[in-house]
C-alpha cells in the first residue's frame, strides 16, 4: 500500500477504496452483450430518426 499513498494526499482515502478496486470480476446483473446491443439499437433509431427528418422537400 505504500506505492499509493504517494499518488494521494490521505491514506485512508486508498485504504478504503483499495479493496473496492481489488474485487474480482463484474457484476452478474451486467451483460455487456445486452448493453452494446441496447446502445446500438438506441443509436440506429437515433439515426433512422434523423433521416427520416431531413429529407429534402
Amino acid at each position: 500500500m505504500t506505492q499509493f499513498t504517494a499518488l494521494t494526499a490521505d491514506s485512508s482515502v486508498v485504504e478504503t477504496l483499495l479493496p473496492l478496486a481489488s474485487e474480482e470480476g463484474a457484476h452478474d446483473s451486467l451483460n455487456a452483450y445486452a448493453i452494446g446491443g441496447g446502445a446500438l439499437a438506441g443509436l440506429l433509431l437515433l439515426l433512422w430518426i434523423t433521416t427520416r427528418l431531413n429529407r429534402d422537400r
